[in-house]
């Protein structure tokens, strides 16, 4: 009863979320669409680089009146963001923190990955507790616009929207739907009240790099009801920067880059195949084959696993343990 009623009340915001950025901003012109279509590219690529990244988050509002805010928490990092794929309307760039321990070594930590796709027909998105569907952009919303898919650690999928760049008070930036969210991390293993995120998604180029800015309304179940609990802003701050191991994040993506070429486009495979991507997770790890996956790219660049073995045994784990929709 209760998975029934979360899915009746997700897909009545779901369809929502659709309406809202159809009546802001209407549909684009081609004309207009291709004026600004080399400008998207380069505000796209311009995320590629090496970076000091702010992680700044606050729960702000609530709205469920016995819920108290998290105090705001600041993190950080250095991180390397490199583009791995560029066929001109489609970009991904991959992101790598770069970690420094006591004695002066440096740690890879094979971070997020985000996929643009220039007027997609469909986006991978989140739709319920372990699972993600394909959902069809509106015709009449694709001409001229973005959609950013981003994947967690082990490259399977995290969230995915769709949205416009467009120029405010002289700012540039492209601003997502409304889209659904598994839980970060960071709140997973605490295991809140709120179960999962409706969100807004922006980026926007800055003279020092580019910050991502997350507007998330914290969504829990309360009397068989999906209700709003808090709401949080995440700004991450890219400032650019290179004063750490730069070329150990490079070492890895080169040694590393085949393996995972072949582990997503096995994920790719199975969301065709299988009408999406379903599998279980974990709060501490994500994907159940999230440290494996990770593991074996660390044995690949130590040369204890060749390339072709650790592909073939991603390749079982992704199908073994992902269903069909």
């Amino acid at each position: 009863m209760m998975k029934k009623t979360y899915r009746s009340i997700a897909a009545a915001l779901l369809l929502l979320g659709a309406a809202v950025p159809a009546a802001a901003h209407p549909p684009i012109a081609a004309e207009e669409a291709a004026a600004n279509f080399e400008q998207d590219r380069a505000d796209i690529l311009a995320m590629a680089g090496n970076y000091h990244v702010g992680f700044n988050m606050q729960e702000s509002t609530r709205w469920d009146k016995d819920y108290t805010p998290l105090e705001p928490k600041r993190s950080g990092g250095n991180e390397v963001v490199r583009v791995i794929e560029d066929s001109g309307r489609k970009i991904i760039l991959q992101h790598m923190l770069v970690i420094t321990d006591d004695e002066g070594k440096s740690h890879i930590i094979k971070h997020w990955r985000q996929d643009w796709e220039y007027e997609p027909a469909k986006v991978l998105v989140y739709s319920d507790r372990n699972q993600w569907t394909w959902e069809a952009v509106p015709e009449k919303m694709r001409t001229g616009r973005w959609s950013q898919t981003v994947y967690q650690v082990d490259d399977s999928p995290r969230y995915g929207g769709w949205g416009q760049f467009e120029t405010q008070a002289g700012i540039r930036r492209w601003r997502s739907n409304w889209t659904w969210r598994p839980l970060a991390r960071r709140d997973a293993v605490r295991k809140p009240v709120y179960d999962r995120y409706y969100s807004i998604n922006r980026h926007q180029p800055t003279p020092d790099g580019w910050i991502h800015w997350q507007d998330n309304t914290k969504m829990g179940i309360k009397d068989g009801k999906l209700v709003p609990i808090v709401q949080e802003y995440v700004l991450n701050t890219y400032i650019k920067y290179d004063q750490y191991d730069v070329k150990a994040a490079d070492d890895y993506w080169a040694a590393t880059k085949d393996y995972w070429a072949a582990v997503r486009a096995e994920w790719d495979r199975v969301a065709a195949a299988k009408g999406g991507i379903a599998i279980d997770e974990e709060a501490e790890t994500g994907t159940v084959i999230s440290g494996r996956l990770l593991s074996m790219a660390d044995e690949v660049q130590e040369k204890k696993l060749t390339t072709e073995k650790a592909i073939a045994e991603a390749k079982k784990l992704i199908e073994a343990n992902t269903r069909k929709l």
